[in-house]
C-alpha cells in the first residue's frame, strides 16, 4: 500500500510539472515569448508529424528486406445433379503458408534505406527550420511592440506639452500678449495631438494582437510586457565580421544542411533507378495441404497425405522496359542538378539575408547616433523658443515648428534604436546565438 501511495504521488507531481510548464506567465519577456511559441506553433507541430511518418516510412523499407509470410486457404463444393451417386456433393479444401524474401534486386532496398534514413535527417532539420522562422518572427513583432510602445510614450509627452503650451496660451491672452488667433493655432496642435496619441495606441494594438498570433493566444488572454531597459551600450554593441556571420552560418541553418542532405538523397535516387537495369532474384517457399469428400480416407489422414513442401527460385532479367528505365535513370539525374541549384540558391538567399541585416545594422547604429546628438540640439532649442515665447519674443508658428522638430527628432531616435536592436538580434541568430532582450 505505501509503494502505491508512493507512485500515485509521484504521477501527481509529474502531472503538476507538466501543467505548470504549461502555464502563461503573467508578464512576457522576449524569452517567455520564443520558448511559448515552439511549443504552441502549428507549423512546428506538422513538421514533427512529418518527421514521424518519414521514420515509419523508414521502418517500413528496413521491413522490405525480411521475409514475407501469408497462410491461404480455399474451400469449394461442387454439386453433381446428373450423377447416379447418392450424395452428389464434393467439398474440397485446401491450406498452404508461403513465404518469400528478395535475395537481389540491384541493391534497390539498401539504397531506399539509406535515402529514407536521409529523408529523416531532413525532416529533422524543416523542424529546426520550422522553430528558427516563428524564432525570427516573434523577435521581430517583439521589438516593434517595444518601438510601438515607446512611440506612445512620446505622442503622450507632445500631449502634455501642447496642453501646457496651450494653458499657458490662455493665460497669455488675457494678459494681452498674444492674439486669439495664436490661441486657436495651439489649439489646433493640441487636438492633433491627441489624435497622433490615438493613432499610435491603435498602431500599439494591432501589434500586441500580431504578437499574440504567432503565440497561439486565445481572444481571452493578456499579453502584457516586461518591457527590458536598454542602455546606449547594447544598441552600439561592437558588430562581428560580415563574412565571419556569413561563414558561421553556412554551418549552422538547418536549410544548408538538408540543402545538402539532399543532393546525397537524389544521388541514391540515381543508384535505384539504374537498379532497374539489373535482374533480380526472389526466394519462395511454402507448407500446404488439402482433403476432399468422398474419399475413403479420414480427414486427418488426408491432410497428412496431402501435406507438401515447397522451395523455388524466382530469377527476373529486364530486356526490353518500354523506356521507364532510362525515362528514371533521367528523371533522377535531373533530380540531383535541381538539388544541386537549390542548394546554391539557399546559399545566396542566406548570404542576402546576412549582408541586409548586416549594412541594416551598421546604418541603423549610424543613424542612432546622429539622431541622439540631433536631439539634443533640437531639445536645447525648443526649450529657448519655448521661453522666448512665453516672453513674447516668438510667434505661435515658430513655437509649433520647434515643438514638431521636438517630437519628429524623439521619433528617429526611438525608430534607429529598435531598428539597431532588432538587427543585432538578426546578427546574434545568424552566428547561432540566442536572441534575447534584457
Amino acid at each position: 500500500m505505501n509503494g502505491k501511495m508512493k507512485w500515485i504521488t509521484g504521477v501527481l507531481l509529474l502531472f503538476s510539472l507538466i501543467v505548470r510548464g504549461q502555464e502563461k506567465p503573467e508578464r512576457w519577456d522576449l524569452k517567455s515569448c520564443i520558448d511559448y511559441a515552439k511549443a504552441q506553433n502549428i507549423q512546428i507541430k506538422k513538421s514533427k508529424v512529418s518527421l514521424e511518418e518519414s521514420q515509419e516510412n523508414t521502418r517500413l523499407s528496413k521491413a522490405a528486406l525480411l521475409p514475407s509470410l501469408s497462410f491461404s486457404t480455399s474451400h469449394s463444393l461442387v454439386n453433381h445433379p446428373k450423377s447416379e451417386t447418392s450424395d452428389k456433393n464434393d467439398y474440397s479444401g485446401s491450406y498452404g503458408l508461403n513465404t518469400s524474401v528478395d535475395l537481389y534486386k540491384g541493391g534497390q532496398l539498401r539504397k531506399t534505406i539509406k535515402q529514407q534514413e536521409l529523408q529523416d535527417k531532413i525532416q529533422a532539420l524543416t523542424i529546426r527550420e520550422a522553430e528558427n522562422d516563428i524564432e525570427l518572427a516573434i523577435t521581430e513583432a517583439f521589438v516593434q511592440l517595444l518601438y510601438a510602445n515607446e512611440s506612445v510614450e512620446i505622442n503622450r509627452n507632445a500631449v502634455e506639452i501642447s496642453k501646457a503650451q496651450r494653458d499657458r496660451a490662455e493665460q497669455l491672452l488675457a494678459a494681452g500678449s498674444i492674439s486669439t488667433t495664436d490661441l486657436a493655432q495651439l489649439e489646433s496642435q493640441y487636438n492633433s495631438d491627441k489624435y497622433q496619441l490615438v493613432a499610435a495606441q491603435t498602431t500599439l494594438e494591432d501589434v500586441r494582437l500580431q504578437l499574440k498570433q504567432l503565440l497561439e493566444l486565445e481572444v481571452t488572454d493578456n499579453l502584457e510586457l516586461l518591457i527590458p531597459e536598454i542602455p546606449d551600450s547594447e544598441v552600439l554593441t561592437v558588430l562581428p565580421g560580415k563574412v565571419q556571420v556569413y561563414e558561421t552560418s553556412l554551418n549552422i541553418m538547418p536549410q544548408i544542411e538538408y540543402s545538402r542532405i539532399s543532393i546525397d538523397a537524389a544521388g541514391l535516387g540515381v543508384a535505384k533507378a539504374k537498379a532497374g537495369y539489373w535482374p533480380s532474384l526472389k526466394l519462395t517457399a511454402g507448407i500446404g495441404t488439402g482433403h476432399v469428400s468422398g474419399s475413403s480416407f479420414t480427414f486427418g489422414n488426408q491432410l497428412r497425405n496431402s501435406f507438401n513442401e515447397s522451395i523455388g527460385l524466382s530469377l527476373s532479367v529486364p530486356i526490353f522496359s518500354n523506356r521507364s528505365n532510362k525515362t528514371a535513370v533521367k528523371l533522377a539525374q535531373l533530380s540531383v542538378e535541381t538539388s544541386e541549384l537549390n542548394y546554391i540558391g539557399m546559399q545566396k538567399d542566406l548570404l542576402k539575408s546576412v549582408e541586409k541585416a548586416y549594412l541594416d545594422a551598421t546604418s541603423s547604429q549610424a543613424k542612432y547616433k546622429a539622431a541622439v546628438e540631433s536631439l539634443k540640439a533640437v531639445e536645447m532649442s525648443f526649450k529657448l523658443v519655448d521661453e522666448q515665447f512665453n516672453l513674447g519674443m516668438k510667434n505661435t508658428l515658430e513655437l509649433l515648428t520647434e515643438k514638431n522638430n521636438l517630437l519628429s527628432a524623439r521619433q528617429e531616435v526611438v525608430q534607429s534604436k529598435y531598428m539597431s536592436i532588432l538587427n543585432l538580434q538578426l546578427l546574434n541568430f545568424y552566428q547561432g546565438k540566442p536572441i534575447e532582450i534584457k
